[in-house]
């Protein structure tokens, strides 16, 4: 069964370079973009079930972070490192009314490219991004398109017009089912993503993006940013080293500590 299969991708921010202004608010605009471990899974899930199914994997990306036009190139690179490992073409939203992005508009702004394109067999997402870490964009999707949801998947496979998935519970694995299409968000642990030669590289760089506004894919109305400020929290250790003859002692001595830090 060939599928048309659509894997959702964000540019977010790197928080390996992490950056704050003096107030303590995030620096966005000093922090790269960059395309996290979760959505490299999920171009792998995507991809590979195209090489057992057959059909296509596209890309769907909203830009979440501005200004626009000074995010725009970097924005691409990231969706080509996607298509550079596998993905076939890409169809992405770039507009200020967007900027800064949060779950709800950017799964709307989804769920509308993705009705303009004629719809999917499956649609494949990272559990998270990397800098937001909501995990909201799936589900919202499937809501807005009233398809069926599998959260967390550690491993998918396609059958007899159905997704058989396995997901990661706390203390335990269920196994579920649901028929096509659906959406599905998969975890860290259901593969190792693929590194691309430099040859795929190249090869990105022929395969299609094409960009649509809001106004494009019929989304008209006006955006009320629901984040209003980040703020970065610094952590500061007291390396306290605990010492005593025994660990009975030890154990005291931090049963102390403790006792000092609680709310009286």
């Amino acid at each position: 069964m060939a599928l048309r299969i659509a894997v959702l991708v964000k540019a977010s921010l790197d928080p390996n370079m992490l950056r704050s202004k003096n107030n303590g608010l995030l620096d966005e605009h000093a922090m790269p973009l960059a395309l996290s471990e979760y959505d490299k899974n999920a171009v792998e899930a995507a991809v590979q079930l195209r090489e057992r199914n057959g059909g296509s994997v596209t890309v769907l990306s909203v830009l979440t972070w501005g200004p626009v036009a000074r995010r725009l190139r970097e924005f691409e690179q990231v969706i080509r490192e996607a298509l550079a490992m596998g993905a076939d073409d890409a169809h992405i939203i770039v507009d200020d009314a967007l900027v800064p992005g949060d779950p709800a508009s950017t799964a709307e702004a989804l769920a509308a490219l993705a009705k303009a394109l004629g719809g999917f067999d499956i649609y494949i997402a990272g559990e998270a991004s990397m800098d937001m870490i909501s995990g909201q964009v799936p589900a919202r999707l499937a809501a807005l398109l009233n398809l069926p949801y599998i959260g967390y998947a550690r491993s998918i496979e396609i059958a007899n017009g159905a997704i058989r998935a396995k997901r990661d519970l706390e203390g335990y694995i269920e196994h579920v089912e649901a028929p096509l299409p659906c959406v599905v968000s998969v975890t860290g642990e259901i593969n190792k993503p693929r590194i691309p030669t430099l040859i795929q590289v190249r090869r990105a760089f022929r395969k299609p993006i094409k960009r649509y506004s809001v106004a494009d894919i019929g989304l008209n109305k006006v955006y009320k940013p629901l984040i209003s400020e980040i703020r970065v929290i610094s952590v500061k250790r007291r390396n306290i080293v605990i010492e005593g003859d025994n660990m009975d002692d030890i154990a005291a001595k931090l049963a102390d500590i403790i006792a000092g830090l609680l709310p009286r």
